[in-house]
């Protein structure tokens, strides 16, 4: 590989570096790319231990190491304040724990998509065009019912669970006081009985 060619990739993986980075500080990466950080500079030191031809190769490897510097200062920088807690924390990434509709989904104000899908796929075992309503009606259907459920009782919540019915699927609503199981209670019902 020419020198030319190594300080082209030098410059696309600068890019990466940033953009790894910037992952980190919004919360998509768990950790900085440190490993990242440092190939690059052990490429930069390699390349300036190479004698370059041309006087262009030489700004332009200057350029991609004052880049690198300065990314690397402005990033040391932010994880810095970051630890002393004078900047802003790293996000914490929600992951959704896994969607039981067996065990019981909950649904405060607005029913999420991935609750409504899991619901969903599990009252309709999975087979697409096997109700008489799609995703969409159903989930606007569990809206409708969070809503005068919590209307009507007070609760903060709604748990949704599905349950073996013959030889179909019963969806069954129970209001909540908080995330923790409570009592049962009668909710409402919507069947889905095999063909």
């Amino acid at each position: 590989m020419t020198p030319q060619q190594r300080i082209e990739r030098l410059e696309t993986d600068i890019r990466q570096f940033q953009i790894e980075y910037e992952k980190f500080f919004n919360g998509g990466r768990t950790l900085p790319p440190e490993d990242l950080q440092e190939k690059l500079r052990v490429e930069v030191r390699a390349l300036r231990n190479i004698t370059l031809r041309s006087l262009a190769d030489s700004w332009r490897l200057g350029q991609v190491e004052a880049r690198l510097a300065s990314y690397s200062e402005l990033f040391g920088r932010r994880l810095r304040l970051q630890e002393e807690g004078r900047g802003p924390a790293v996000p914490v990434v929600q992951r959704h724990p896994s969607l039981d509709p067996h065990q019981g989904i909950d649904c405060a104000d607005l029913v999420e998509p991935e609750a409504a899908e899991a619901l969903y796929r599990g009252l309709t075992g999975g087979r697409p065009g096997g109700p008489d309503f799609d995703l969409d009606s159903f989930k606007g259907y569990l809206q409708r019912q969070v809503e005068a459920i919590r209307s009507r009782t007070g609760c903060t919540g709604v748990r949704f669970r599905l349950e073996r019915e013959g030889d179909g699927m019963k969806l069954k609503a129970r209001p909540i006081k908080d995330p923790r199981p409570a009592k049962q209670s009668p909710g409402s019902s919507l069947s889905s009985r095999k063909e």
